[in-house]
């Protein structure tokens, strides 16, 4: 088949909030081909290596297919039923507070309204949250307290426009690199200064001019600084203050304020003079600033700076929060969002209430907020909610105190989970599992951190009987009364009622209008080209707040008087480390997109914890070694990384592992469960650990042609091009190592070659049927010494000397993935430096392609070039 005779549709990559536009066209064979969408406003035609690899991770293989109640398949009508009859038996006993939906930025906007409306306005309960509450919530809750309304001011073309970009708590480089390479665009076009403030050396750091490693917890107390300076400064826009409200208050908390920056003086001055000295800034923000318990207060920390230098809603400047989930932005326009209505509209608002009811004709309104994520599952634990309903999110892996969630999830009534799989931690604890349509099989709509609203389309087909989550919702809200209520034909109905209903929110002047698509036919709707809110019969789009209109009854921003706060729990003899938790560059969440992609495996293949080395010399720990992780509400084993990206004191772990991946990698199980007042979102950056040396009596690597059935202390799988690999190691040594072979890779029948030397405690085993390697496990009393980017290319293969661990002297060995987009080793790089006189980050782009796609690889390129220039000038 001609596959470039097949059309392509536009559509909207699925991972986080920068909203790039994606073509996709069906390649004959079931998958998709992806490239970027170059008429996307959010990324002209460039993707990140998440998005470039968004092709290997259609397959069906993971898929659910069809209901399971209680472990049996069954069909749609009986497992249906059985939703509706349990949800409406709760509420009729226990009340509609004993009922919850937990929900995600993973639903399209048209999911996410069907979902808020059945709980709040027909079940009667506020009880529906979103794992945006876990990484946006005091963005909303900051943006509300000065805006009036949860506004994002700014738009990306401000990026392009800027003189200074100061990234706050964002490792904007690995977590947003579309925007990233926009950001370094604008400073080879016009010497865009950078400024990176973060406790950890990041990737963002590479071509900044400034990396404040500010104090966890500190952003209040710089921003504080900086409110001062400003005044002192005679920095102060006085026209601009007639719109604002409470700047001498702020102003005198701000020069009150003694907290701890971690900074020094003249760092903190140089930071002052190139904010107040620069017209055109954007500060960007995002989870380092709001997953804390002053995340509400850091936020308003910075919206003063901007408020008080009339900084905002002009080209070039303002506060940028991006968000870190596809449609993060749609649920909190929705009312997805316990405390929150749709449409930006006030749940505590009696006006707001009757309007939002008399549109839905509904027979219920809660008038006070529901539970949030963290209240919401101390309700289920401790029996007050009866049954729960968690739609596309592993909460047994990703909440705070995970061991304690993922207890509550199993000791809960009647738990049901819509996903695309039941392969997660979470899934494992339903009674209920119910088969949702994925990216590429769905069709809706999703708003971008820029409030730019993209459709999703499907160009494949859904899996065996697999529903949109809008259509399950639906059917359960018909099955439990409310037919009418619930009647949709598809999506472009619920977008339809969704976008009337803002008209709403408009007239009590809201910002969140996009009547003027309430009109929109299918066709259009199936047509609709990337649109910003809001959308009016006299306004579409661009910046707000420029024109000094805030959203408060009287018209005009608050400025908030704030003091920094210290972390909930602070080091101890006990706990005397801090760990702060994030993203890596190549994964997404809990892996169950991107873990199926080999290239992305490749990069950082198990957890890891960063140490400063320091604080690894006085444990006793090295590169490579195990390391035992504890807090008083978990315990996780990573692998060590020693490094002075992080300072003393201080830690870095990555949160993507789970009990399908790496069962002691879950690294939310230590995060203590503290909260933002304001916000309710939980602290995720400063949780206070102990650490200590994992006192393994062997380790192991394998890689194999099928599953690997890892059992051992520590393991973690990662998927490969030929099948699969895995880091091992245990407490306890099998005593026989061929017999743990043939377990751990269920091959009871395969022809063995084994090496084994048990005075020093090494082994090695090859396994072959029909004359290929079928698995291979290598075995050392340290960390192995092999080359495992060359044999995780090995199963499946007639591989020969597969027990050297090496790779033949005639075959050159990439080392591991630095490049992910096209697949270039760290030796290929180095090489090409050695060899070819690459002296530079696009010199090595131009002889290898390494870092010309996403960019994102561009800092390590850079340090190894580094390290290459350092050999030379010592030789």
């Amino acid at each position: 088949m001609d596959r470039t005779a097949l059309p392509e549709a536009r559509s909207t990559c699925p991972y986080c909030g920068v909203g790039c536009g994606v073509l996709l066209r069906p390649d004959g064979a079931g998958g998709v081909i992806v490239r970027g969408d170059p008429e996307h406003p959010a990324n002209f035609g460039r993707l990140c290596s998440k998005g470039s690899a968004l092709g290997e991770t259609v397959g069906l293989g993971h898929r659910l297919r069809a209901p399971m109640v209680g472990g049996v398949e069954t069909g749609w009508d009986a497992a249906l039923q059985l939703v509706a009859d349990r949800f409406a038996a709760s509420i009729a006993e226990h009340g509609p507070d004993s009922v919850a939906f937990y929900v995600s930025g993973q639903l399209l906007t048209e999911d996410y309204y069907v979902a808020n409306k059945l709980m709040k306005g027909f079940i009667g309960s506020a009880n529906i949250d979103t794992n945006s509450r876990l990484c946006m919530a005091s963005s909303v809750a900051g943006h509300r307290r000065a805006f009036g309304t949860d506004t994002v001011p700014g738009t990306y073309e401000d990026l392009d426009e800027a003189d200074l970009v100061v990234l706050v708590g964002s490792n904007l480089a690995w977590c947003h690199p579309v925007l990233h390479q926009r950001v370094m665009a604008t400073k080879v076009a016009r010497g865009t200064k950078v400024v990176v403030i973060d406790p950890r050396r990041t990737a963002s750091c590479d071509g900044a001019e400034m990396h404040l490693a500010i104090a966890p917890g500190g952003d209040v107390a710089l921003f504080n600084r900086l409110l001062g300076a400003i005044h002192e400064g005679g920095a102060v826009d006085k026209r601009f203050l007639h719109n604002t409200t409470g700047f001498e208050d702020a102003l005198r908390a701000a020069m009150n304020d003694g907290g701890e920056t971690g900074l020094s003086e003249a760092e903190i001055a140089a930071f002052c003079r190139l904010w107040i000295g620069t017209e055109r800034v954007v500060t960007i923000y995002s989870q380092g600033v709001n997953q804390s318990t002053s995340g509400t207060d850091k936020v308003n920390a910075i919206l003063n700076c901007h408020l008080a230098t009339g900084r905002i809603g002009r080209p070039g400047m303002g506060p940028f929060s991006v968000t870190g989930q596809p449609n993060a932005m749609g649920g909190r326009e929705v009312g997805g969002l316990a405390n929150m209505l749709a449409c930006h509209l006030d749940l505590e608002n009696a006006d707001h209430r009757a309007a939002v009811r008399g549109f839905w004709q509904a027979p219920a309104m809660p008038d006070a907020p529901g539970l949030k994520a963290v209240d919401m599952f101390r309700a289920v634990g401790d029996g007050r909610i009866k049954a729960l309903w968690v739609i596309h999110t592993n909460p047994a892996v990703s909440m705070p105190e995970a061991d304690t969630v993922r207890a509550a999830i199993a000791g809960c009534d009647f738990v049901v989970v819509s996903d695309v799989t039941g392969a997660t931690d979470t899934a494992r604890l339903a009674h209920v599992l119910l088969p949702a349509t994925a990216w590429a099989e769905k069709d809706g709509t999703v708003t971008n951190s820029d409030r730019t609203i993209s459709r999703q389309r499907a160009v494949l087909p859904a899996p065996g009987v697999a529903r949109p989550d809008w259509a399950m919702l639906a059917e359960v809200g018909r099955r439990m009364g409310w037919p009418a209520a619930f009647d949709y034909a598809g999506p472009a109905e619920i977008f339809r009622e969704y976008a009337a209903l803002s008209g709403i929110a408009g007239r009590f002047g809201r910002d969140f209008d996009i009547s003027g698509l309430s009109g929109l036919d299918d066709a259009e709707y199936d047509a609709l080209s990337p649109t910003r809110w809001p959308v009016t019969a006299t306004r579409e789009g661009g910046r707000f707040f420029g024109d000094g209109a805030f959203f408060h009854g009287d018209g005009k921003a608050r400025l908030m008087p704030v003091a920094t706060r210290a972390p909930a729990a602070a080091p101890s003899a006990t706990y005397p480390f801090r760990l702060n938790t994030g993203r890596v560059r190549d994964q997404w969440h809990t892996m169950t997109r991107t873990g199926l992609s080999a290239k992305l495996s490749a990069h950082l293949a198990e957890p890891f914890l960063d140490i400063h080395p320091t604080d690894a010399a006085r444990l006793g720990l090295a590169a490579a070694d195990l390391a035992e992780v504890e807090s008083a509400h978990g315990r996780a084993i990573l692998r060590v990384r020693v490094t002075d990206a992080v300072q003393r004191g201080q830690l870095f772990a990555p949160i993507h592992w789970t009990g399908e991946t790496a069962p002691s990698g879950r690294i939310d199980a230590l995060v203590a469960a503290a909260t933002d007042p304001v916000s309710g979102q939980p602290e995720s950056k400063a949780s206070v650990v102990a650490v200590r040396r994992m006192q393994a009596a062997w380790y192991g690597f394998a890689v194999s042609a099928g599953p690997i059935r890892a059992a051992s202390a520590y393991w973690a799988l990662a998927t490969t091009r030929g099948g699969f690999r895995a880091e091992l190691a245990g407490y306890a040594v099998p005593q026989d190592w061929e017999a743990e072979a043939r377990r751990l890779f269920d091959l009871p029948q395969a022809d063995v070659t084994m090496l084994e030397d048990a005075a020093r405690g090494t082994a090695r085993i090859a396994m072959m049927q029909g004359g290929r390697l079928m698995a291979a496990l290598f075995v050392a009393p340290r960390p192995v010494a092999v080359m495992r980017d060359y044999l995780a290319t090995l199963p499946g293969t007639a591989a020969q000397g597969a027990l050297t661990g090496r790779p033949p002297a005639d075959m050159p060995d990439p080392g591991p993935v630095l490049c992910a987009c096209f697949g270039i080793g760290i030796n290929t790089i180095v090489t090409g430096i050695e060899t070819r006189g690459l002296m530079s980050v696009e010199a090595v782009g131009a002889a290898l392609d390494a870092g010309t796609n996403c960019g994102s690889c561009r800092p390590e390129i850079a340090a190894l070039l580094a390290r290459a220039t350092q050999r030379e000038a010592a030789e």
